[in-house]
């Protein structure tokens, strides 16, 4: 059973979220989790915020970083902190509330049945999105697409950003091996998992796209993410031929 679990969201100028996430996480979970925010050097006063926050009754830190470096590096200095305190699960969110944080407990439950992978996942039965034009959603429809048709694995949502990882698992498959930065991050996280033969589960949730602030997506991250993706099924295939 889950004892304890890290909640990791990365932050660049959300300063008109992060208030609101930590509520409605507390609400819906309350001293299942607590809260780690990664703050990348906010101009907005962000991590200001989470300081008031932290100030309050719940379990809240904070992670001030000078610059923006990724999502990927953001999240190995999250589970990085969360394994070397003890965390049996840590769970990835935006701070965008793009993520239901009231969705927190079911993705535990499922690591609780015996997980090691939980992807919060909008094309599973029951997923979906909400607010998305028809670009966005073909593009990620497509990513998903191309990563299966590449990767050999049957997940449905390998790009999600909401989903959450037992620790020890973590610890087995060794951070300072994984290098991708944006989506890529997840997508290598699902495919080392899958290879691993680790139980990879999806439960469906509802993306929202957000109402405030600014999205993080650039054509610099999709496109790390085709190339990195098409590298790996090319190395994997080798290696599959190289051991038949």
């Amino acid at each position: 059973m889950v004892q304890q679990a890290l909640v990791i969201v990365p932050t660049y100028n959300e300063r008109e979220n992060i208030n609101e996430v930590a509520r409605r996480l507390f609400d819906a979970a309350g001293g299942r989790v607590s809260l780690l925010v990664v703050d990348d050097g906010s101009p907005d006063g962000t991590a200001e915020v989470v300081k008031q926050i932290a100030a309050g009754p719940h379990d809240v830190h904070l992670i001030e970083r000078p610059f923006k470096q990724g999502l990927g590096s953001a999240y190995r200095t999250g589970f990085a902190w969360a394994m070397d305190r003890g965390y049996e699960a840590v769970v990835e969110m935006d701070a965008d509330l793009s993520h239901d944080p009231a969705d927190v407990p079911r993705l535990l439950d499922a690591l609780e049945a015996g997980a090691d992978l939980v992807i919060g996942s909008r094309y599973v039965r029951g997923g979906g999105t909400r607010n998305w034009g028809v670009f966005r959603r073909w593009l990620s429809k497509g990513a998903n697409v191309y990563s299966r048709a590449w990767l050999g694995f049957d997940v449905k949502d390998s790009t999600a950003g909401f989903r959450a990882y037992r620790t020890s698992w973590l610890e087995d498959l060794g951070l300072d091996t994984v290098s991708s930065e944006g989506y890529a991050f997840q997508v290598e996280m699902t495919f080392r998992t899958f290879q691993a033969r680790r139980r990879i589960v999806e439960v469906p949730i509802t993306f929202v796209e957000r109402e405030r602030g600014n999205s993080k997506m650039s054509k610099k991250i999709v496109g790390e993410a085709l190339l990195r993706i098409a590298r790996w099924g090319i190395h994997a295939r080798k290696d599959r031929r190289t051991t038949a």
